[in-house]
């Protein structure tokens, strides 16, 4: 297929000059390629993870093992996608505390396209990597990714915002029917990864 540059131009959703290693809270959505619900299903209200909905349950949770700087904060694993709120923390007289993000910090340019450390995007690769890795064992398949290219992120820069955050991250199985990644709303979903009976 030849380059079409309206279909082929790769655009970052990041805020542009934004220093993503900041303190603050960070709302992210994770979507599986294809939007293919391979975590589970939404069964009256409630999601009802499978095994590979509690790999990506599972290893979310250990997150802060591997990035001391991040707390969790809600999330919830949905059939074909993950919401969380990550809260990158400073340290200070030997405390921990958030600080809401109301600055911007511009990033080195040399830096640009480069994985920063302890950025939200390097601690995202990390997850989305292992999750993917974990499944792949499980189906014998060899370097496929379970995930869409990228993730959303929200920022959340006052407390009233990040508790709407969470409350819809609560009721996130409650509305599944509705939810516009679920694949029965979208027309454009590709072929499936896996063949799973659900």
């Amino acid at each position: 297929m030849p380059y079409d540059p309206q279909k082929h131009h790769r655009r970052s959703i990041r805020l542009k000059g934004y220093n993503y290693t900041q303190p603050g809270a960070y709302f992210i959505t994770i979507c599986t390629k294809a939007r293919q619900c391979l975590f589970g299903n939404v069964v009256n209200g409630e999601m009802q993870l499978n095994s590979l909905g509690y790999i990506a349950f599972n290893y979310w949770q250990t997150i802060p093992k591997h990035f001391p700087h991040i707390e969790l904060d809600a999330f919830v694993v949905m059939p074909n996608h993950l919401h969380g709120i990550l809260i990158i923390t400073e340290n200070t007289v030997g405390a921990r505390h958030c600080l809401a993000l109301n600055q911007h910090l511009d990033h080195n340019q040399k830096n640009f396209g480069q994985p920063v450390r302890s950025s939200i995007s390097t601690v995202i690769g990390s997850y989305k990597s292992v999750v993917s890795k974990s499944i792949n064992i499980i189906w014998q398949t060899q370097g496929q990714s379970i995930w869409q290219r990228n993730f959303y992120e929200h920022i959340g820069r006052e407390e009233k915002s990040v508790d709407n955050i969470r409350e819809y991250i609560a009721n996130n199985p409650q509305r599944w029917d509705d939810d516009p990644e679920n694949t029965r709303n979208n027309s454009d979903v590709q072929d499936y990864l896996f063949d799973i009976p659900f």
